[in-house]
Formats: structure tokens, sequence, C-alpha cells
């Protein structure tokens, strides 16, 4: 069997879409990644970190490249259910019919954006659960069909609340969104100058649709034609050793955990999944403590896979890399150009070329070492 022409077509524009998300925000590919990955899947991202981290307006191009309706709020303890479901029809409550108005409310939406996710009341959250889980909403006495694909939430920690756990657990990814200006500073003071001279020229940023949503419908469908037989019994081992080492996975959480392999292997274009599609692992953690032993434990399968050795892993990798601009430091700034070039042919040889090369979905192990060669690089140019 092959992909239809029209499948590979769609796999080829979502690519696209995450070029040009990766263009236009900093330090976000693995954000972007996980974003296509859970509208393929129809599965819901949490996205965990500080204000200020471009959630919102990555989201929101992400939709326009997709043409998604979407619909975004910030929660509080104070936000009332006909905020985020719709108001009264008070024309049908006179004829003796209860019924909310959802016109440009979260349930007509394709894509739904909730910052401050588990700030909402428990009438909110418990009737997001029924949107997140079987797509409907109960309005009034009958059940309407919700559009939903795909929800982002966003918060700045989980919730330690044991009355919210079942309402998180709905969000299958997650990912620590931290902010990047530390690492490449220079990059985001360049790539956020140029988008706002844009928006003060009355301009902007073209995001002209590439998918519509109905080709990530027909693409979610094709999951089910994924071979996963060649990693099932892989994924078996990820999972129990991940558990052994004490990470919390809902039964739930595991099965499903199956169909965004499936995903991973379709957006590669494949139609036999290999162990690499094994990678989403490591966002399904459910306590943030959790989600380094799941990058490690990850890490190790998916460098055994690639003819990698321990000291080939993602881990160390990045490790060797901040070990080498550590050892830097014990040259005073710009005395030694010498020990500056070799630090960046190692940075460029021996750890971003092989992260590319055999990690190529590790997004943010790449922007980090992309980072620190641009401050080894501005180094140089001092010793000059």
């Amino acid at each position: 069997m092959s992909w239809p022409e029209e499948t590979t077509r769609t796999v080829n524009l979502l690519a696209a879409v995450e070029r040009k998300l990766d263009g236009w925000f900093v330090g976000r590919g693995a954000a972007v990644r996980l974003m296509v990955l859970a509208a393929v899947c129809q599965e819901h991202l949490l996205l965990i970190g500080p204000p200020g981290t471009a959630k919102t307006d990555l989201i929101s191009r992400f939709c326009g490249l997709v043409n998604a309706s979407q619909f975004r709020y910030l929660l509080t303890r104070f936000t009332e259910p006909s905020e985020i479901f719709g108001p009264l029809d008070f024309q049908q409550f006179q004829v003796g019919t209860y019924r909310i108005r959802t016109t440009g409310m979260l349930p007509e939406a394709d894509i739904v954006f909730l910052d401050e996710v588990f700030q909402g009341s428990s009438a909110i959250l418990n009737t997001l659960l029924a949107v997140l889980n079987e797509r409907s909403f109960d309005n009034g006495g009958t059940r309407q069909p919700a559009r939903l694909v795909s929800l982002f939430g966003a918060s700045s920690e989980l919730p330690e609340d044991p009355a919210l756990l079942a309402f998180a657990d709905r969000f299958l990814l997650r990912l620590e969104v931290e902010p990047v200006a530390r690492i490449r500073l220079h990059e985001l003071l360049d790539r956020g100058w140029q988008h706002q001279t844009e928006q003060l020229g009355g301009g902007g940023v073209n995001t002209s649709p590439l998918v519509s949503v109905s080709d990530l419908a027909k693409l979610t469908r094709q999951l089910r034609h994924v071979r996963l037989t060649e990693v099932r019994s892989r994924y078996a081992d990820v999972v129990a050793e991940l558990t052994a080492r004490g990470v919390a996975l809902s039964d739930r959480r595991i099965v499903r955990g199956l169909k965004l392999v499936a995903g991973a292997a379709l957006l590669r274009g494949a139609e036999v999944a290999h162990p690499r599609d094994l990678w989403p692992l490591r966002h399904i953690w459910t306590e943030p403590g959790d989600a380094e032993v799941a990058k490690g434990v990850l890490d190790n399968h998916l460098g055994a896979v690639d003819g990698e050795d321990a000291g080939r892993s993602v881990t160390a990798l990045l490790e060797l890399a901040h070990q080498r601009v550590r050892q830097l430091d014990d040259y005073p700034a710009g005395a030694d150009g010498s020990a500056v070039m070799t630090t960046l042919r190692v940075l460029n040889q021996e750890v971003l070329q092989p992260l590319q090369r055999r990690h190529p979905q590790e997004h943010a192990a790449i922007d980090t070492v992309r980072g620190l060669i641009n401050d080894v690089t501005q180094r140089l140019r001092k010793t000059s």
C-alpha cells in the first residue's frame, strides 16, 4: 500500500506549516511540532510556562495557516460559563426552551486556546470534559456536536488539587515552555523587532492558509492505516521502563500514546511506524518532575535505534555543548581566539550536525545548540 496523493500533499503542506512557524518564532520548534501532531491526532496539548513566551501568538498563527476557526480566552476564578460557551438565548427561553447561543463561542471552534486553563470553575471544567472527550456539548435538552479538533491549554503550573487531575489527564501531550532570551537573546531581539516594525508599518506576516480543517480530518482518518506491529514490542518496553522509574501514566495515556506514534509516522510520510516514531512519548508524562525522566528514557531508546551508544544520546550531546562553552570561562574575554574557534568547531561538527542528522525531531535541543553557537560567535567577534 502507498499513501494516496492527497495524503502525501497534506503531509507536505503540514511540513511547510512547521517551517513557517519555525521562521516566525525563536526557540518554539518543539511546540510547533507538537501542535501539528496534536491536530492530526485530534488530541490536546498543554503548554506549561510563564507568561510572555508567545503562546497566544503562536497558536493564532497556527490557526491562520490551517484555516481553522479559533476561540481563545483567559480563564479566571470569576469566569462565567456564558463567557466560554455562549449566552442564554432569551427568545427561546421566553417560549419555554432553555438553549445557549453558541455562535462564535467554544462549541463552534476548531482550535481552542484557554490560557490559565485550570483557573476555570468546576462548572466550566466539567462541561469541558464532555467537549474534550466526546466532541459534544449538552445544550439544554439536546446534545450538540462540537467541532473541536484540538484544545491547547496554557498554565504556569500543573494543578495540585485532586479534583482537577481528571481534567488535566485529558491533555495527552505536555510541554514545558521556557523563555529563550537567556540563550538566544540576539536572535530574539532581531526577530522581535522585525515583527514590531511590520505591525507599525500596518503590514504583518502573511498567514494565508496552507491547509484546511477538512484536510486535517482526512489525514486523521488515515491514522488507522499506519502499521504499528513493528514498534509494538519496543513501545511496551518503553512504557514498562517509564512506569518502573516512577513515571505516572494512566491506562488512557498508555493506549492513546499509540495514536501519537502512528501520527509521528504519518507526518514523515511513512506507512509503517519505526522506533524513531516513539518520540512523542517524551511528552505524555503526568507530573513535571517526570519530564526529564521520560526524556532520558526516550533518548536512550532512540539513540540505540540510530546505532548510537549512550554517549551520542541527546542528553549527552547537550552536556558536551554546555561543557565546552563553560570551558571558555577559563579564558578572559578576548584573550584566546583559538579556543573560541575550537569550541565553535565542536559545537557545529560534534553536536549540532549529529543532532540534526540523528534527532531531527529534537527542535528544542537543536535550538539550544544554535543559541550557544550564536553566543560563542559573538564572543569570537570580540576577540577580532
